[in-house]
């Protein structure tokens, strides 16, 4: 049955814990997440993932109850290659962030308590979209923040981003708005990951290249 005190929770999920951001580029997208997982006070995780491939030109990222992210990000997958298998190319952006949006959607009465950033890129270019716990769905023409880090997120994200920047150049504001989010921001923290999708399809930053924006 439902009970109020679930849309209380949900709507309050940006001030629960977590730093993600996504941007648009003229030749991909990027995400970039903290690496703190919470409880509460609790410092559950110092290297959790956050952003998690899809497929090879779609990924996702997620703010809010790690099992019910995880339950959305498995639906993701399997639509993604049945999708392929019967059309015989990839799921386009769109789709994949409609689906999320219906599964969210149709759970709103118990809501599934995540934040999220689907994004990609496919015949009609690079995407984002981002999810709330009811399914709303909106796309991005240039970045979001998701998370208890996003307001401060934003506030480098509005200053930095240029129109038409390229991958290269984006990858290090991502990092510098995740790090000031992690700053200022005591339920993000610790690490930071980075992922880009761009023609070549998905690739995650190593160590090694993630310790030049340390």
């Amino acid at each position: 049955m439902y009970h109020p005190d679930w849309r209380e929770k949900a709507s309050s999920l940006q001030y629960k814990g977590t730093t993600t951001v996504g941007a648009v580029c003229k030749d991909g997208v990027v995400l970039a997440t903290d690496t703190r997982v919470t409880m509460g006070y609790f410092i559950a995780h110092k290297h959790g993932k956050k952003v998690h491939r899809i497929d090879d030109h779609l990924a996702m990222t997620m703010a809010g109850v790690v099992a019910d992210a995880q339950a959305v990000l498995e639906i993701l997958r399997v639509n993604a290659s049945l999708y392929k298998l019967n059309n015989k190319r990839p799921m386009p952006v769109a789709s994949a962030a409609r689906l999320a949006s219906n599964v969210l959607f149709y759970n709103r009465l118990l809501p599934l308590i995540i934040q999220a950033i689907i994004a990609g890129v496919d015949s009609e270019g690079p995407h984002i979209f981002s999810l709330d716990p009811f399914g709303s769905l909106t796309e991005e023409k240039k970045f979001f923040a998701t998370g208890s880090g996003s307001p401060v997120a934003f506030g480098i994200l509005e200053d930095g981003y240029k129109e038409d920047m390229t991958v290269e150049e984006a990858v290090p504001l991502m990092v510098k708005a995740v790090k000031a989010a992690m700053r200022r921001d005591a339920a993000s923290g610790d690490s930071f990951d980075v992922a880009i999708i761009d023609s070549k399809g998905f690739k995650e930053l190593s160590e090694e290249e993630k310790a030049k924006y340390a």
